[in-house]
């Protein structure tokens, strides 16, 4: 009987062994078992990412409002320009002008800032604004970029002192072409003439006068 009952442990106890093993195998055979910690580590970091983002968010949000607050400063200080200016205002030509060499500008007045004139080419944006001056020409100035637009009854011409170039000659309007067509149909009379018919008529005097006194 003890024989039998010690083969009897002895079985169980194998039994019992070959299945720890086997369940040892199965826990390391199995993916299952092994993801599970690691997606539970996983989750936390996420958490922290999700509060960088809406960080993130905010700053650019308190970034556009700042850029909002500039750019309405801005505005403010635009509008103060004396009557005399708005006067010149009101004369600028305005629209797609095209220019020599195939160049064209656009010069568009701001209905938001009375004055104030954004003008577009290639390369380059100015925001100009009248400036006066003693010869009564049309001058329209942006003083951060150095640009000057000169505006005369034929045509108009950009300038970039910062530079020291001339950026664009003869942009015409439609109204300037017609300017200019009738000037050279009638060219108005050049300053260099003036004086030498005034210094004509004192010699032609001297010539007639010298023979009168010859005679007698």
């Amino acid at each position: 009987m003890k024989t039998i009952h010690t083969a009897t442990l002895a079985a169980a106890l194998t039994a019992a062994v070959l299945m720890a093993v086997a369940s040892q195998a199965t826990a390391q055979t199995n993916p299952e078992t092994q993801v599970v910690k690691p997606a539970a580590a996983r989750s936390k970091p996420a958490v922290k990412v999700t509060k960088k983002k809406h960080a993130v968010s905010a700053s650019h949000t308190n970034l556009r409002s700042a850029a909002k607050n500039v750019a309405a400063g801005i505005e403010a200080a635009e509008a103060a320009l004396t009557p005399a200016e708005l006067a010149i205002a009101e004369r600028v030509q305005v629209g797609l002008m095209p220019c020599e060499l195939g160049a064209s500008i656009t010069l568009i007045q701001d209905a938001k800032a009375p004055g104030y004139f954004d003008m577009q080419g290639k390369n380059f944006k100015y925001r100009m604004f009248p400036v006066m001056t003693s010869t009564g020409a049309i001058r329209l100035e942006d003083q951060k970029a150095g640009a000057v637009w000169l505006q005369l009854a034929n045509k108009s011409m950009l300038m970039n002192q910062k530079l020291g170039i001339r950026m664009a000659d003869e942009c015409m309007s439609p109204a300037q072409v017609i300017v200019a067509e009738q000037m050279k149909l009638s060219p108005p009379p050049s300053l260099l003439d003036m004086p030498k018919t005034a210094m004509a008529a004192p010699a032609a005097e001297v010539l007639v006068a010298a023979p009168a006194k010859a005679t007698r």
